[in-house]
Order: C-alpha cells, then sequence, then structure tokens
C-alpha cells in the first residue's frame, strides 16, 4: 500500500508540474499534441481537440509537447513563433504550478496537524543554551540573520551549521534577548548541539492555516537551497542524494510506520513529504541548467537581451548535454537507492 501511495504522490506532483506548462501554453495560443502522465510505451490514450492525453507505462515523469521544431514554423500554434515573453512564461508555469501545489498542500496539512511553533520545552544542562540563560518557554525568534517560524527550523540550522557560532535572538517572559552560543560536541552523537528540545504543536485557524502554510513552503524550499549549497560546496555528497526509488522507500516507511496511529497522521506524514518534494522539484526545475526549465529560461533571458534568438541548434547542443548528463546522474542515484534499500 505505502508503495502505490508513493506513486501516487509522485504521479500526481509531475502531472501538476506539466499542466502549468499545459495551461500557459493553451493561453499563449500554442499547439500541445501530447500531454502524457507517465514516460515509456503508451497504455491508454485519448484525443480531444488536437490534443492527445497519454497514459504511459513507467509513472515517473510526464511531458507536455509543444510545437516547437523551426520546421512547424507554419504551425499557427507554434511556440517558438511566440514573443520570447510568452515563452517564458510557458517554461515557468511547470515550477510555478509545483510551488502552487505545494502551498494548497500545506495549508491543508497545518489545518489537519496544526504547527509547531518555536517554543522550547526543554533545556540540557552543559549545554550553551542553558548557560547563556535560555529557559524552557522561551520562543525563538532568529538563528543568525535567518528568521524563525517552526521549531523544526531550529535543528535544521543547526545541522547546516555544524559547530559554527550562532547568535539566537528570543523572547523570553516578553523581553526580547540576544545569545552568542557555540554548539557544544555530543560526543556520544557525534553531533554539535546547542541543548535544547521542543516545539508547542498550536491548533490552526482559517489565517495561521495561510500563514503556516505559507512557512511550510517556505522551509520545504529553504531546506532545498540549502542541500544543493552543501553539494556544490562539497559538504554534502553525490552519495546521499535519493530518487524515485529512494522517495518511493521513504513513502512505503513512512507509511508503515505511521499507519498504526491512525488515518489522520498517516494523512499528515504522506501530506508533509509532498509538501517537500514538490517545493523541491520546483526550486530543481528553475536551476540554470540544461535541460531543464531553468536552462531554458537562462536562453530566453539571452534572448530578451540580445534581441534575437541564439541559433536553434547550438541550444539544442547544449540541451543534449545536458540531458545525457541528467541522465547519467539518475542511474547513478538509482543504483545508490537500491543499494541503500538492500545493502
Amino acid at each position: 500500500m505505502g508503495i502505490i501511495l508513493a506513486i501516487l504522490i509522485f504521479s500526481f506532483i509531475i502531472l501538476f508540474h506539466e499542466l502549468g506548462h499545459f495551461l500557459a501554453a493553451k493561453k499563449q495560443g500554442i499547439q500541445v499534441f501530447e500531454f502524457s502522465l507517465g514516460l515509456g510505451p503508451t497504455l491508454l490514450s485519448k484525443e480531444y481537440k488536437g490534443t492527445k492525453y497519454c497514459l504511459k507505462a513507467l509513472p515517473f515523469g510526464g511531458s507536455c509537447m509543444m510545437g516547437e521544431d523551426e520546421g512547424d514554423s507554419e504551425l499557427q500554434g507554434n511556440f517558438q513563433e511566440k514573443s520570447v515573453w510568452g515563452r517564458m512564461l510557458v517554461i515557468a508555469a511547470g515550477p510555478l504550478f509545483n510551488f502552487i501545489l505545494a502551498m494548497i498542500l500545506a495549508v491543508v496539512l497545518v489545518g489537519i496537524s496544526g504547527y509547531d511553533r518555536p517554543v522550547i520545552k526543554s533545556v540540557e544542562e552543559g549545554y550553551p543554551a542553558a548557560e547563556a540563560g535560555i529557559r524552557a518557554g522561551d520562543t525563538i525568534l532568529k538563528m543568525g540573520d535567518k528568521t524563525i517560524h517552526l521549531y523544526r527550523e531550529i535543528p535544521i540550522y543547526n545541522r547546516f551549521h555544524q559547530g559554527e557560532t550562532v547568535t539566537v535572538t528570543y523572547l523570553q517572559k516578553g523581553e526580547k534577548k540576544q545569545a552568542q552560543l557555540t554548539p557544544k560536541l555530543d560526543e556520544e552523537a557525534g553531533y554539535y548541539r546547542i541543548g535544547i528540545g521542543g516545539g508547542a504543536v498550536q491548533k490552526a485557524n482559517l489565517r495561521t492555516m495561510f500563514q503556516y502554510g505559507w512557512y511550510e513552503v517556505r522551509f520545504s524550499v529553504s531546506n532545498t537551497l540549502e542541500s544543493l549549497k552543501m553539494l556544490f560546496t562539497g559538504k554534502l555528497s553525490v552519495k546521499e542524494l535519493s530518487g524515485p526509488v529512494g522517495i518511493v522507500n521513504v513513502v512505503d516507511n513512512t507509511y508503515q510506520q505511521s499507519k498504526s496511529y491512525g488515518i489522520k497522521i498517516v494523512a499528515a506524514q504522506l501530506l508533509s513529504i509532498a509538501v517537500l518534494l514538490s517545493a523541491n522539484l520546483g526550486v530543481m526545475n528553475l536551476l540554470p541548467l540544461p535541460a531543464l526549465d531553468g536552462g531554458r529560461l537562462v536562453f530566453l533571458i539571452l534572448e530578451a537581451i540580445r534581441g534575437k534568438r541564439i541559433a536553434p541548434e547550438k541550444e539544442g547542443y547544449v540541451h543534449l548535454v545536458g540531458i545525457i548528463l541528467l541522465l547519467g546522474l539518475m542511474i547513478f542515484v538509482l543504483f545508490q537507492d537500491i543499494y541503500r534499500i538492500f545493502f
């Protein structure tokens, strides 16, 4: 059951991404030849108003195929015949829809499970927080330059800044205070900590559902960006990346571990994963890398600046190289996922 749920979540997120491209293309009067969920051989298809809607064999992926070739220039709905700004809108609509979906799911999530305020429940003696005078009941406002809205942001900040001294701004009995904390090594865990625990879960009303839903999306986007930063600076190994197989395994494990607590907990856990995945897909697709939406946007931005399009064959070669490299990375990550699961 967990595997089926994982496939449904992943497929829905991809479908929503492609729906963004599809609706923007239709709005611009661009002919969409095929709108599909999945990759590989077609299982089912239905043509409607010039668009072929397909369900394909492999559930990971999807496409929105438009007339883009120069040879199709006589086609009224050709992508390349539209203005550069119209084409930018079509390309950017996919990632934008991922952020919209993440926001919708996050609002539902907060409505179901509430939100975790950054209120400290416990302070460990012998660690920097206790020595600085931070007490249970205090509310963390900032860690360094980062404003804190959710308690989960505190351990995540510490994870991304292991061993670094940080200025913590907190509220204690209505008074705003600051403390310089240098995390202390927990030798047993092999991890630097400031020595606090907590998080006060509070039920949401309509206003806080949207407010903290937005904070949930920001949290997911921030995690993705910080992880990318660590990847590019060498603090995170490529071996730690997960692909579709790893994601399916995480969703399945989450389902198996939470099903005994009831459907509400299962729904909250799966929604949390879906928010992260949708926001992650939005961020990743906006990276200025060949073959991704961000890479295509780079060429369109250059076209807008230069006033003329970069030679299609040159752009095509760049994207082809990007596709080859991306496929290589996906195969590597696939084997890593399989190795982690079975070994």
